[in-house]
């Protein structure tokens, strides 16, 4: 009893401070009462939505999917594209968009573990005679295993059990730059948080088939590699694909007896 009456009593008290700063007719205004329980302003995007909080939460729910849609369900530029196409199928947006950081802060934090759930969540919601549904079950049941044994397999070091479930090559292809020669199991060397691969190790130094995967960049088929590039490197012959003449597997601005260098 002394709680509760400790509650009121502490929330009377705010009610009288509020009113006092804000004055009593706008303290009852539902765009003053949002702006003192909101937890953050919106991204610069939802900007406009910042005292609206129906327009994205539902009363006991929060947000709903079906607001977000109602906004962004006609955005072509998004659902044509073949990286960002996946958003038609997905049912549930607050996992990867997340609100209230602040104006400088994108309302975007992908999260490729929440995306396999939600699709295994999609398949088994199928009718359960349909292959889906089956093909989810089976996925499910090989994450309990994986899961409860704290496995992963060896092929595979850099992502989770539940990541490992996603087709990389469905989102990314448009990114390859090994032109499909690697296949299409990215996850064999990348991990979700970054494309770079740390523990990459090139071939020996003295390997002059760098070519084989490396493409010059388009100023290399210009007159600036003839007056520029190959009067830095002191390789007045070089050819475009001779890489090895002129760089290091360290990085490629780390020029044979020059150092890092840097001309832009």
């Amino acid at each position: 009893m002394k709680t509760l009456s400790a509650t009121i009593f502490i929330l009377l008290a705010v009610a009288a401070i509020a009113i006092a700063v804000v004055g009593h007719e706008r303290f009852f205004r539902a765009d003053t009462w949002q702006r003192l329980t909101s937890p953050g302003k919106l991204s610069k995007a939802h900007a406009s939505l910042e005292n609206d909080c129906a327009s994205c939460h539902a009363s006991g729910k929060g947000v709903e999917a079906a607001k977000c849609i109602v906004c962004h369900a006609n955005n072509q530029s998004l659902l044509q594209r073949q990286p960002t196409s996946f958003h038609a199928d997905i049912s549930s947006c607050r996992e990867c968009h997340l609100e209230h950081r602040g104006r400088a802060q994108r309302p975007t934090d992908m999260d490729h573990a929440v995306l396999a759930r939600l699709g295994l969540h999609q398949l088994r919601n199928t009718p359960v005679d349909t292959e889906s549904h089956q093909a989810a079950e089976r996925l499910i049941a090989w994450l309990a295993q994986h899961d409860s044994a704290g496995q992963v397999q060896s092929a595979h070091p850099h992502i989770s059990s539940e990541e490992m479930l996603l087709n990389c090559a469905a989102c990314h292809s448009t990114k390859d730059k090994h032109f499909g020669l690697f296949g299409t199991d990215c996850a064999q060397c990348h991990g979700t948080t970054a494309w770079t691969i740390p523990q990459f190790r090139h071939p020996p130094p003295t390997s002059r088939d760098c070519a084989q995967c490396h493409q010059a960049p388009p100023s290399h088929y210009m007159e600036h590699f003839r007056m520029i590039s190959m009067m830095v490197a002191g390789q007045p012959h070089a050819r475009v694909e001779q890489c090895f003449l002129c760089h290091q597997t360290t990085s490629w601005n780390d020029i044979k007896g020059v150092g890092f260098y840097k001309h832009h």
